[in-house]
């Protein structure tokens, strides 16, 4: 690999633009391409809401002809296989560009080693690797999916300082303040899915959608682990099912007795007439449950509450990404322990950074796959 003084530059730029459409590029992993020539950025392309156009062709159209003899960073691998659209490696050697820079090899067996490999045939300079733990950071969904066929998950708790995530009775306690909740806002919007326990979404009545002016649209898909169906038809959540999709995951085949599963029936009626999805699976299959979604294209879930969902996650060993963010004030008598704190992380995770909101800490756990 012969990598330049600027190219870790260049490709933090593509990373960082690749950003910007995380959770709405379903199925297709969100991209940046950079087209630089002579240490100018002539071109930008990130991945278009809904996966298409790719970053790639946009990059160039920007460039033009100057983007014969240029340096393209792409953050992951050019793909080589004719789809919807065609390859972007082909799109690269006829703009007549002489080097790619990629970050992340695409793991997708269409691809995989191809796309780069086209490249090289046509007499393009390729170097891989370039900032690769970012760009896997970036793909993470995208990488987890491919490989495993379910989604990315994050555990987001927030704790106080004597390590609860509630109180008892109180519904939504408020532990964090103003400019860390704002994270979390961001958080959903770049998610493909959210997903609370039936006790969280009683008990605190949540919305679950991206509250940020002007991103209200890419709140993300709310999904309730909802046994028996239990979901108030009052709710926000229904109240709001079809505008912002719902999926309540009920049991697998009911199990009760006749009079129970009437009324169980009756529910699903009722839930699905205001819009809300009823996904039927052994909701105690956690595995299960991911790869269904993994299946509909969902690649990054993030998992917001509460104690007994979360336990279950880290039980099942279904748990990529913690992050806890840390109040500075204790909730004390009543309080609602948290399945998790900085004291008890399990050992497969690495405290990969910490971030200040004020008052607040967010500590990032991940570990890789």
């Amino acid at each position: 690999m012969a990598q330049r003084p600027e190219d870790e530059r260049f490709m933090a730029e593509a990373i960082r633009l690749s950003r910007a459409h995380l959770g709405l590029t379903s199925t297709n992993p969100s991209v940046g391409c950079l087209i630089v020539k002579d240490g100018v950025v002539i071109g930008r392309g990130v991945t278009a809401v809904g996966g298409r156009p790719h970053a790639e062709p946009q990059a160039l159209a920007e460039a033009g002809e100057a983007a014969r003899g240029a340096t393209a960073y792409v953050s992951l691998e050019p793909c080589s296989h004719y789809g919807k659209t065609p390859p972007c490696a082909e799109a690269l050697i006829a703009y007549g560009v002489a080097r790619v820079v990629v970050s992340v090899t695409d793991p997708d067996q269409r691809v995989s080693g191809r796309g780069i490999n086209m490249l090289r045939d046509a007499g393009i300079e390729v170097d891989t690797g370039i900032l690769e733990t970012e760009g896997r950071r970036s793909l993470a969904g995208y990488l987890m999916r491919q490989t495993r066929n379910r989604p990315y998950v994050t555990l987001k708790l927030a704790i106080s300082a004597d390590g609860m995530i509630g109180k008892t009775g109180e519904g939504q306690v408020r532990i964090t303040g103003d400019a860390a909740r704002a994270d979390v806002q961001m958080l959903r919007a770049e998610s493909d899915a959210i997903l609370v326990g039936i006790g969280t979404a009683i008990a605190d009545d949540p919305e679950l959608t991206c509250r940020i002016p002007g991103l209200e649209d890419r709140s993300p898909l709310r999904i309730v682990i909802d046994e028996q169906l239990q979901l108030p038809l009052g709710s926000k959540l229904v109240q709001t099912a079809r505008k912002y999709p719902v999926i309540a995951v009920a049991a697998h085949p009911p199990s009760f007795d006749d009079n129970t599963d009437a009324a169980f029936l009756g529910r699903r009626a009722a839930l699905d007439a205001a819009g809300v999805e009823v996904l039927q699976s052994n909701a105690s299959e956690l595995g299960e449950l991911l790869e269904a979604l993994g299946t509909r294209g969902v690649s990054s879930l993030l998992v917001e509450g509460g104690a007994k969902t979360a336990q279950r996650f880290l039980d099942a060993d279904l748990v990529d990404r913690i992050l806890l963010f840390q109040g500075p004030a204790d909730i004390g008598k009543g309080g609602i322990e948290s399945p998790i704190t900085k004291s008890n992380i399990p050992a497969s995770f690495m405290h990969i950074g910490r971030s200040r909101f004020g008052d607040d800490l967010c500590d990032e756990y991940e570990r890789g796959f």
